[in-house]
């Protein structure tokens, strides 16, 4: 390892994309979005050529600056992304399409919501054409894929899942997957911190954790996921968010629980459309650690099995001796997959 960053191979352009779909979305997070998209060395030298699109989107919490991040004795994913395409053993050239996609309570899963935004439209329609009308792209779902962990991974999945003209390919890394395993056992430590420390009310708990350092108290993550989860999967037309579960003893709400559900990949893909959808990808990646502190190593297994049962192109799938976190040197792995698929 270097100490500075060094001069990328291939190119990094940055733009700030304005989006109208993003308009007027109920927390009043920003419409102008860092967008950044990296070409392979491959690009400027052959000016005729069209290459197939990998869009990276982040984990909860994930903005896009972050992607820079480096971790002692570790390269950033930047440099990981520049080496693989610009390094003696390259795959078939891709042009890497970062998006940012957070919002005020974390995140926004890469879906449409009426309380959180459009961010499903966002990603799929506003910013994949924006993309093929600005650079040389293969602009087909063939030569498009999908790709990102934890939260990423589950945007990856879904829109995988319900956007096949859009997407011909995902790679998930620990995506968020079999709901009653990776999101439920949360619940009841959610509605002991909500009873302990602020009387039941996750609006008092807003306040406070909104006037400090974020993540300064120990439920702070629970909190904050499950409510970002909720205000994704179960809000109301008019934006409320409806939790699945009574804060007051963490007992599930049925009919609540049911609309997460259905927002479960791994249920999608039991779905005739989301079927359809994994019998028409050209390249499919799963992979997950197999000590997760949420489990997704099931949900993972669960998926997989999802697809081979749809009769999908057999998927990439791999079990590995990790933990949720510190998994980014994957990434290089599920692009060469993925651009030698897509290609």
């Amino acid at each position: 390892m270097k100490p500075w960053s060094t001069e990328p191979r291939g190119r990094f352009d940055e733009h700030t994309f304005e989006s109208s779909v993003l308009r007027g979305n109920l927390p009043g997070d920003p419409t102008q979005r860092p967008l950044w998209v990296y070409l392979p060395p491959a690009y400027d030298l052959e000016p005729q050529r069209r290459f197939p699109s990998i869009y990276l989107i982040q984990g909860m919490t994930g903005q896009l600056d972050m992607w820079r991040n480096r971790a002692a004795f570790r390269p950033t994913v930047l440099e990981l992304i520049d080496e693989l395409f610009g390094g003696a053993d390259a795959p078939p050239p891709a042009i890497v399409v970062a998006v940012d996609c957070w919002t005020s309570y974390g995140g926004s899963q890469f879906i449409d919501s009426p309380a959180t935004g459009r961010y499903g439209t966002y990603l799929a329609d506003e910013v994949v054409d924006w993309i093929d009308g600005h650079y040389r792209t293969l602009a087909e779902p063939g030569h498009r894929g999908i790709t990102g962990k934890s939260s990423g991974g589950y945007g990856a999945m879904i829109n995988g899942l319900l956007r096949p003209d859009r997407f011909g390919g995902l790679a998930t890394h620990a995506g968020d997957s079999l709901f009653e395993v990776c999101y439920q056992p949360e619940f009841a430590d959610v509605a002991r911190a909500l009873r302990r420390d602020y009387g039941g009310s996750y609006e008092r708990w807003w306040a406070d954790f909104r006037s400090r350092p974020a993540f300064t108290k120990e439920a702070d993550a629970a909190l904050i996921d499950a409510y970002a989860m909720a205000a994704c999967y179960s809000a109301d037309p008019d934006g409320t968010v409806q939790l699945p579960f009574d804060p007051s003893t963490g007992e599930l709400r049925s009919e609540t629980w049911a609309r997460w559900l259905a927002w479960d990949p791994v249920r999608v893909a039991r779905t005739p459309a989301g079927s359809a959808a994994l019998r028409g990808m050209r390249a499919i990646y799963i992979d997950a650690g197999t000590r997760d502190e949420y489990h997704l190593d099931l949900g993972a297994e669960a998926f997989r099995q999802a697809c081979v049962a749809a009769g999908s192109v057999a998927p990439f799938f791999e079990l590995i001796d990790a933990r949720h976190g510190g998994i980014e040197y994957r990434y290089p792995i599920s692009m060469r997959y993925l651009a030698e698929r897509l290609a």
